[in-house]
């Protein structure tokens, strides 16, 4: 069972570069925990909102993160209370159905 927890953020006109720019030079240092698979940073196209989702193997891969010295360090440097245009949205997901393309070897492998 993949997990997706996503964090809406909202953040206040004129704070957007600096809030891109501690994402474009996080240190990461989730990536190297157990269960991770993957984090996205989506900057709103439509909307007022930055979206942050991260996917975990399981449940207990997300809250050994939350546990984790990483976790602390990733949210140890918090930018002003100003930054935000309200408070975050957090929400969990389970992951009911995915679909991805077709890779050339996963065809050719379906008519052996």
């Amino acid at each position: 069972m993949v997990v997706v927890v996503s964090n809406r953020i909202p953040v206040t006109k004129g704070w957007e570069a600096e809030f891109e720019r501690r994402w474009k030079d996080r240190k990461w240092s989730v990536a190297a925990l157990p269960g991770f698979i993957r984090t996205e940073v989506l900057k709103p196209v439509k909307g007022d909102y930055y979206v942050v989702m991260t996917h975990w193997r399981s449940m207990e891969d997300f809250e050994a993160w939350t546990k984790s010295k990483a976790f602390g360090e990733a949210h140890a440097n918090a930018p002003p209370k100003d930054a935000f245009a309200g408070p975050n949205v957090f929400e969990m997901h389970e992951v009911l159905a995915a679909k991805e393309p077709e890779t050339p070897a996963k065809r050719a492998a379906k008519r052996s």
